[in-house]
């Protein structure tokens, strides 16, 4: 309980609810990077053309990452865009010694107790991609649609606080952009403001 009540006022002692990031087009090309995930699989963004990803920053310790995975709602995101078309990519980019920053065989344990199911996990610890993307909070999330160009960053959903009441009458940003590429549509809301803990670079 004293755990939970500290890191959620050290979450929100550094809390960011902010314009997207202006780094990264919208249309324009993702950033490229390569890294390994927490099994040591290579991964390169552009051999990832011809399919969906789904950027997601996350930090365990973030009120508002918990908020998303204990209540399932998380989980039940990957679970609907899931398919053969789709990459979900989740990133830590919490420098060593600063929240929610963890090395590959503790990531792989969250991730198997959040009953998560990205595609794969990447370890940040230099910030280097979060730059890239300009990521700011957790979470953050960014959609790239097949050809390579960002379609979509900012918040998973509208629900910008960490209680979970009203949460599942929450629409759900990533979903609904999933969905407007997936029938070969423009999507409709291809930016919104980020909201939850800052990115602890």
């Amino acid at each position: 309980m004293i755990k939970n009540i500290l890191s959620l006022a050290l979450c929100l002692s550094f809390l960011h609810i902010g314009s997207a990031n202006a780094d990264v087009k919208i249309g324009a090309d993702a950033p490229n990077f390569k890294s390994f995930d927490t099994y040591s699989k290579p991964i390169s963004l552009d051999k990832m053309k011809g399919k969906i990803v789904v950027l997601e920053w996350t930090n365990h310790e973030c009120p508002f990452v918990v908020k998303h995975y204990s209540t399932g709602n998380m989980q039940q995101t990957q679970k609907t865009v899931a398919g053969e078309d789709v990459v979900w990519i989740s990133i830590v980019s919490s420098a060593p010694n600063k929240q929610g920053y963890v090395p590959a065989q503790q990531a792989n344990a969250i991730t198997l107790d959040q009953k998560a199911k990205p595609t794969h996990k990447i370890l940040d610890p230099t910030g280097e991609i979060g730059q890239l993307y300009g990521a700011k909070t957790t979470p953050h999330m960014f959609v790239i649609d097949t050809e390579g160009k960002l379609a979509y960053k900012g918040a998973i959903d509208n629900h910008s606080t960490w209680r979970t009441r009203g949460l599942e009458d929450a629409k759900n940003y990533v979903v609904a952009a999933v969905e407007n590429l997936r029938a070969g549509e423009d999507v409709q809301t291809p930016q919104t403001a980020p909201y939850g803990c800052s990115v602890k670079y």
